[in-house]
C-alpha cells in the first residue's frame, strides 16, 4: 500500500503547506482575525506546543525534541503503512504521515506551528488547528473505526 500512502502523505503536506503560507500572508501582518462564518473565523496562531498547545516551549531544546519525537512516530508509521495490505489504514496512517510531517516542517523552519482555523460558538472556542492537525484526526479516527468495524479472523 505504499503506493498509495506516498502520494495521500505528499498531498497532505503540500495542501498543508500551501494554506498554512496563504494564512501566514493573509492574517499575521498585520495580525487579524477574518470572520468567515457565524461560528468560524481565520485567527493567527502560533503554537508553540503539541496538541491544543499543550506542552509550550519556546526553547530551542523543547522545539527539536517535539520536532524529533514527531519523526520517530512518523518513522514507525511509515513502517506500519509499509506492511499494510488494506487500503483503510493505508489511507490513515497515511493522513497522519502527512499531518506530523506538516507540522514537523513549520516546527523546524520557524520554531512553532501555523495553526489558523478557529470555530466557536457562544464564545467558546476550540482550539486553532490547520490542515496537518485535521488530517492527523481523521487518520485516527478512520484506524479507530476500521479497528472496530474489521471482522475478526478466527484461529484455525
Amino acid at each position: 500500500m505504499i503506493r498509495l500512502g506516498l502520494p495521500v502523505t505528499a498531498a497532505v503536506v503540500l495542501l498543508d503547506q500551501l494554506t498554512k503560507w496563504l494564512a501566514r500572508g493573509a492574517l499575521w501582518q498585520p495580525p487579524r482575525r477574518i470572520e468567515v462564518l457565524s461560528f468560524f473565523d481565520l485567527t493567527p496562531v502560533e503554537n508553540r506546543g503539541i496538541s491544543f498547545g499543550l506542552l509550550q516551549s519556546d526553547s530551542g531544546v523543547g522545539i527539536w525534541l517535539i520536532a524529533g519525537f514527531s519523526l520517530v512516530v512518523a518513522a514507525g508509521l511509515g513502517y506500519w503503512l509499509s506492511r499494510v495490505r488494506r487500503i483503510w489504514p493505508a489511507l490513515a496512517l497515511s493522513l497522519v504521515i502527512g499531518g506530523a510531517l506538516g507540522n514537523v516542517i513549520d516546527r523546524i523552519r520557524l520554531g512553532w506551528v501555523i495553526d489558523f482555523l478557529d470555530f466557536h460558538v457562544s464564545g467558546y472556542h476550540w482550539p486553532a488547528f490547520n490542515v496537518a492537525d485535521s488530517a492527523i484526526a481523521v487518520g485516527v479516527g478512520i484506524l479507530i473505526i476500521d479497528a472496530l468495524l474489521r471482522p475478526e479472523k478466527k484461529p484455525r
